[in-house]
């Protein structure tokens, strides 16, 4: 039997409860999308396919969206499309209409008032059609979509800043600042543990962890322990894939077959999703949810 798409909130509210992560991998192709649902169904995983703000530039909303729908048909396994990083209200609104099943608006660079006052205009909307909702406090630092955030000006979330955002928008899940930045690592991160259970005790809800790429594996198993439900995969997932295709030309410069590079891009990518969904305790898990 084929499993239907999920929503956010159920799929994230399950993995909280149980003491596991969804990974939320970052889709950006045909291959991309397909080394995500390939992996999860060998895994028997749930996972969320996340359409960020490059690809949506590159590649269109809606045509990423029904891709994804167009490879998943057929799929076993619990499956979550979610749009990430939107700092627009109405590319948000667009999302739900086009039927993700998460969303988050990103107003983390927003006065804390205006960020609580979008979020819950979109709460309010998507909760009606049963879509999850993502919102973001405190700023993550690095680069995403374009967008630079200086080391100086991450800040760790506080927990009265948490808790009267959930309070304000009564956001389904919550990305928080304990330390992570977008891309990869010059020094290890040490995450804020004790915030994190802090934030996770105060809200009583998934937390999110964004910046997941590069953190070693043991500060992110105590990070699940601690609350985290969903983890932001993206620059592991591009370099794997780009690793993939010099592979080919390493060995054979004239080969122009975008099946074979492209294939080989995949592969290697479906070794990193793998790890991922194994690190994060999800895998074995889509027994979980429901079949139709």
């Amino acid at each position: 039997m084929f499993m239907s798409f999920i929503s956010g909130k159920h799929l994230l509210t399950q993995a909280w409860r149980d003491g596991y992560a969804v990974g939320a991998f970052s889709a950006h192709n045909a291959e991309t999308i397909q080394a995500i649902i390939m992996t999860a169904e060998a895994e028997q995983a749930p996972v969320m396919i996340q359409v960020g703000q490059r690809v949506i530039h590159h590649m269109g909303l809606e045509q990423m969206k029904v891709m994804i729908d167009t490879f998943a048909k057929k799929t076993t396994v619990p499956i979550c499309i979610h749009l990430d990083h939107s700092r627009q209200y109405n590319q948000t609104i667009e999302a739900i209409q086009l039927g993700f099943q998460s969303v988050m608006f990103d107003g983390s660079a927003l006065p804390f008032e205006e960020n609580a006052s979008i979020t819950r205009k979109v709460v309010e909307v998507a909760r009606v059609l049963g879509i999850g909702t993502e919102g973001e406090i405190g700023k993550i630092g690095g680069t995403e979509d374009d967008i630079t955030v200086d080391e100086e000006d991450a800040m760790i979330t506080s927990v009265q800043d948490a808790v009267q955002f959930v309070n304000e928008t009564d956001v389904d899940y919550l990305a928080v600042s304990i330390g992570t930045a977008h891309g990869m690592y010059k020094n290890p991160p040490n995450l804020a543990f004790e915030r994190l259970q802090e934030i996770n005790e105060a809200v009583k809800r998934p937390i999110v962890l964004h910046g997941g790429s590069d953190v070693p594996d043991e500060q992110i198993r105590k990070a699940i322990a601690l609350g985290i439900a969903k983890i932001n995969v993206d620059t592991e997932l591009r370099q794997s894939f780009t690793l993939g295709m010099l592979d080919i030309l390493k060995t054979n410069e004239e080969e122009y077959h975008l099946a074979v590079s492209l294939g080989r891009g995949r592969a290697f990518m479906q070794a990193k999703v793998q790890e991922k969904i194994r690190l994060f305790g999800s895998a074995g898990k889509a027994s979980d949810f429901k079949l139709n």
